[in-house]
């Protein structure tokens, strides 16, 4: 037997001005949905011609960022760099210390895409930083028997598929019930069209869906006919239970962690030492259209 999760509350991300020239609905991170564990924010971003996400430090979480349109150049202090297109993920674990910039392609499209911080254990906040892009090619996709429903299976299981966050499509018509381990933390973000969670509540795009605790599926329904797909994510964590200090990117369990951060950062040491006179490539872009 399962038992479907209810919604615990549901509520409009809005728009808001971020880095230089970038606007994002912010859901978590925001008064309504703060620290919900391990979930630190999650951004969908809309980034014009000339703006971007010039060199800037992080400690102590990792950043995924899902791209739906457009493109991402990343930079960092590691050395490492790369561009996402549509349907690419990039993971950034900023461990003891990282420098980067994010720069979506200046072209003339709009880039829109989504970013999720996510803490990382207090034992692993001090780790080496690391990088690495997951292409859409390799994101293996699932599909519910009458074929109504494609999930891509970017982290954990879904049908019977397992892989590396789950991101689910679901076109006109269909359902579709998704597993999520008991005690964990779980939200949906919506994208496009109207889906109905657990057979109760129609949420229209740019809902954060948060989940009750309890329960260990989530079923999402989409009516016969609709006159337009719905999209969206859905996320479950295991919450961590620890304190959350955050100060702008640096997340710590401390206030004294908070403080050695920043003087860590200034100092250009304790894992910020390549970031002494460091600039990014791709931060000297701004501005310009290519």
């Amino acid at each position: 037997m399962t038992t479907p999760r209810p919604i615990k509350f549901s509520f409009l991300a809005r728009e808001q001005s971020e880095g230089a020239g970038a606007v994002v609905r912010r859901s978590i991170g925001t008064p309504k949905l703060k620290n919900f564990t391990p979930f630190l924010m999650l951004d969908h971003f809309r980034v014009p011609p000339g703006a971007g996400f010039p060199d800037h430090p992080h400690r102590g979480q990792e950043t995924i960022t899902y791209l739906l349109q457009g493109g991402v150049d990343h930079e960092d202090f590691a050395g490492n760099k790369g561009t996402i297109g549509p349907g690419d993920l990039q993971f950034m674990t900023a461990g003891r210390g990282i420098m980067h910039a994010e720069m979506p392609v200046q072209s003339e499209d709009i880039n829109v895409g989504m970013q999720l911080w996510v803490d990382l254990p207090a034992n692993l906040k001090s780790c080496e930083p690391r990088y690495r892009d997951l292409r859409a090619e390799e994101i293996p996709v699932a599909k519910t028997d009458d074929g109504k429903v494609t999930v891509k299976v970017i982290s954990g299981r879904s049908q019977g598929v397992e892989s590396l966050k789950d991101l689910a499509y679901t076109p006109p018509g269909g359902t579709i019930t998704q597993e999520v381990p008991k005690g964990w933390n779980a939200f949906a973000y919506t994208l496009e069209g109207a889906v109905t969670f657990n057979g109760k509540e129609t949420i229209t795009p740019y809902h954060n869906v948060v989940f009750e605790s309890d329960g260990d599926v989530v079923t999402a329904h989409v009516e016969e006919g609709a006159d337009q797909a719905a999209r969206f994510i859905m996320v479950a964590g295991q919450p961590l239970d620890q304190p959350v200090v955050q100060y702008g990117p640096f997340v710590t369990t401390s206030k004294e962690e908070v403080y050695k951060a920043l003087m860590d950062f200034q100092t250009s040491s304790n894992g910020f030492e390549r970031a002494a006179n460091w600039e990014s490539e791709i931060g000297k872009t701004m501005g310009r259209v290519r």
